[in-house]
């Protein structure tokens, strides 16, 4: 039974919350309320700050094959690589991408995936929690998705850990199989990227 082990990244969250400031409604005032009101952190023309872990969305994203794969998908362009044969990874901020090429043992379902990778990524992985194993239409076929949490190692320097949401994304083709794994810390914003690079593969490409 091939183990897929999804790689989290490694670092600490920190939120950040920004001060409201008060205005007077007197009439003469107005100016100085605007002026007040601006110096506090509430200035409307500000640059809104995305929340850690976002991928930003001038993120480009370029075709990437594994060496001898037999398929290709997007990642996103300038992120650092790891890895090499079978197995890539890149990594970026909070957040990583995981692409493996592997043969594919039997016919892919929800349960067939249940049964040979859920058990592996419990015992792999740290406070690992399931949400949902579900079949997905993406780059013109289905795939499984598998959507779980758990936490990252911790942070080298900090020793904190955040607790990365996962989704593994499984293809077969011609008994070759595609596993897509794509994490960053949970409540980020990610779903247009993920959307992007889960239906980006492409067989023989």
């Amino acid at each position: 039974m091939h183990k897929n082990t999804a790689l989290l990244t490694t670092a600490a969250l920190a939120l950040t919350a920004a001060g409201c400031g008060s205005s007077t409604t007197h009439s003469s005032s107005s100016t100085a309320s605007t002026a007040t009101t601006t110096s506090k952190g509430v200035n409307p023309n500000a640059k809104e700050t995305a929340p850690p872990g976002d991928i930003p969305d001038s993120t480009a994203f370029v075709p990437f094959k594994l060496p001898g794969g037999s398929f290709s998908v997007k990642v996103p362009e300038g992120w650092a690589r790891t890895g090499a044969g079978s197995k890539a990874t890149f990594t970026s901020n909070l957040n990583s991408v995981t692409v493996e090429g592997r043969p594919a043992t039997g016919t892919l379902s929800p349960a067939s995936v249940k049964a040979r990778e859920i058990h592996a990524l419990e015992g792999a992985l740290n406070s690992f929690k399931l949400d949902s194993v579900t079949p997905v239409k993406r780059a013109g076929q289905t795939a499984i998705r598998v959507r779980y949490l758990a936490k990252a190692k911790p942070n080298a320097v900090t020793g904190k850990s955040v607790t990365d949401a996962v989704e593994l994304y499984l293809f077969t083709h011609n008994g070759k199989e595609a596993a897509l794994t794509l994490a960053g810390p949970n409540g980020a914003d990610n779903v247009d990227a993920w959307r992007t690079m889960s239906n980006s593969l492409r067989w023989g490409a």
